[in-house]
């Protein structure tokens, strides 16, 4: 077999590799009388010397035949060669010569693009997209999807969820931009400090902002003994049971600032009320506080931007579904969206040591709508329950960095507002009369709930002759599935053909144990009469 030793005179970019090119070269088909072995590659500027070289045998060449340039396209995957000339070698026409500058500029085009392409395939790098199913209704990712989601059993709710890491490291951007005229001085001058350090000057009396009046104290009892500076605190509840009365009465409070360091200003900031329609409800709640400021806007760094002059004593936004930030894709309420602007007011308040409180919608069945990180994110998470025809109102602590989550606060709603319930067992007993046939199937018993014991009162009916039936409200029907079947096999009691239904006064949740006998013996008055 014949050796044909080729030179190539190749136009590269100075950052392809030269071995890429070797085995691109050996890829290229070979005849069979002749293959190219050896190839020579030489670098880019070992063609500099070989061009000056042969520029006049170039330009002897001109005329007759046209000069080709063979290179390596990138983009293609491929060696291309071209052949162009000047405008003398393609005189002519002038539609020859029109051809002639086409050739030309392509060819200038397609190496400066191939430039262009390499520097920023060096620069840039694609970001992997993430998918994930999220429910709709409750925010749990089951990792696949599901007709029926197989935490709140809604059916449909499970949707496809696409988060690359480049939205993700924007959002971090957008979030470090929106507060960074709050910023003190630049995160890379702090450092790890020793815990002498950090208590050293720290007044205990600072340590919690103190709410004052019977209702302030009824909410601090829920938190643990005041609200805590820097902290994130997410109340969640059902439409209408009183969640902005509640954190309005709270921000008058705060404003006074009784027992602290006097009176500071605080912020409301509603994204789904004017601020006509937020003094409307504080002028009726009769909250007449000065320091108190209403702002209505949805654009969370207009926010933080628009309250930097007042510099707040403490923030509260109405609701976390209604806000954004304008670099993070979606729209207000969604789960990305959710996410983003709790963490963004979790860095605003560590960085600057003022409480805020948001407010945060909940799903059908109570759980608070959005991702379920959320609830991870914040550092005090509380509930606000009550019966939709009932006056009374139950807050509770489901997560507290800085208390104990066994506290009940309980608050009766009134035309002024809520008001705290001085003696709460009265609302848990409901009026007996010692001559009436009606005291059977009624159990009082005492519970303890946190650092205080409340004595309530556990409702039974036994229905004989009737479908096996049962209907429980305030106690967990799997507890109650097993009082009664204790009491038909130790107490010997026939209710197999009873239809049972428990109830708990005012609506109140019975977890302790120590309300099982109080169930059996309401269910045992009744079944005998």
């Amino acid at each position: 077999m014949q050796r044909l030793h080729l030179h190539l005179h190749l136009h590269l970019h100075p950052q392809f590799s030269m071995q890429s090119l070797r085995h691109l070269l050996l890829r290229l088909p070979k005849s069979k009388p002749y293959a190219v072995n050896p190839v020579s590659i030489v670098s880019l500027s070992s063609f500099s010397s070989f061009h000056s070289s042969h520029q006049r045998w170039n330009q002897e060449q001109n005329d007759e035949n046209p000069k080709v340039w063979t290179f390596y396209d990138p983009l293609a995957d491929q060696i291309v060669t071209t052949a162009n000339g000047d405008d003398k070698c393609l005189a002519g026409d002038g539609e020859e010569k029109r051809t002639a500058g086409k050739n030309k500029k392509r060819d200038e085009d397609s190496l400066g693009s191939n430039s262009q392409a390499w520097s920023s395939m060096a620069r840039r790098k694609p970001g992997k997209v993430k998918v994930s199913w999220v429910c709709e209704n409750c925010g749990v990712t089951p990792g696949q999807w599901w007709g029926t989601c197989p935490s709140c059993q809604t059916l449909g709710s499970v949707k496809q969820f696409s988060e690359s890491e480049v939205s993700r490291a924007r959002g971090a951007e957008v979030s470090e931009a929106a507060m960074r005229s709050w910023l003190p001085k630049k995160l890379g001058n702090l450092a790890p400090q020793s815990l002498a350090e950090v208590n050293k000057g720290k007044n205990q009396s600072e340590w919690r902002i103190p709410l004052s009046g019977h209702f302030g104290m009824e909410v601090a009892r829920v938190l643990g003994g005041g609200l805590v500076p820097g902290s994130l605190v997410l109340v969640g509840g059902d439409p209408g049971v009183g969640k902005s009365t509640l954190l309005l009465q709270l921000a008058a409070i705060i404003a006074q600032g009784l027992g602290y360091k006097g009176p500071a200003p605080v912020i409301y900031v509603s994204g789904e009320e004017s601020i006509e329609q937020i003094a409307n409800r504080a002028d009726r709640m009769r909250i007449t506080t000065g320091d108190l400021f209403l702002y209505s806007s949805t654009d969370i760094e207009d926010i933080l931007y628009k309250i930097q002059p007042l510099s707040p004593q403490a923030l509260i936004v109405d609701s976390i579904q209604t806000v954004y930030l304008r670099g993070v894709t979606g729209s207000a309420g969604n789960i990305m969206q959710v996410k983003e602007c709790t963490s963004t007011l979790l860095r605003f308040a560590k960085q600057t040591d003022i409480p805020v409180l948001l407010i945060g919608h909940v799903t059908k069945t109570g759980d608070i709508a959005g991702p379920r990180i959320l609830e991870h994110i914040v550092d005090t998470v509380l509930y606000m329950e009550g019966e939709r025809y009932s006056s009374y109102r139950l807050l509770r602590s489901v997560k507290n960095r800085f208390g104990s989550t066994d506290e009940l606060g309980v608050f009766e709603m009134s035309q002024s507002g809520l008001q705290a319930v001085s003696n709460p067992s009265e609302m848990f007993l409901s009026e007996h009369y010692t001559d009436s046939e009606v005291l059977a199937g009624l159990a009082i018993t005492v519970i303890v709930d946190g650092s205080r014991a409340f004595v309530i009162e556990i409702q039974a009916l036994c229905v004989s002759n009737s479908a096996a039936t049962r209907q429980v409200n305030g106690v967990q029907l799997s507890r109650a599935d097993m009082i009664i079947s204790i009491l038909m096999k130790q107490a010997g009691l026939k209710l197999q053909d009873h239809a049972i239904y428990l109830n708990v006064v005012s609506g109140f949740k019975l977890t302790e144990t120590a309300g099982d006998v109080a169930i059996a013996a309401a269910i045992c008055s009744r079944s005998r009469e």
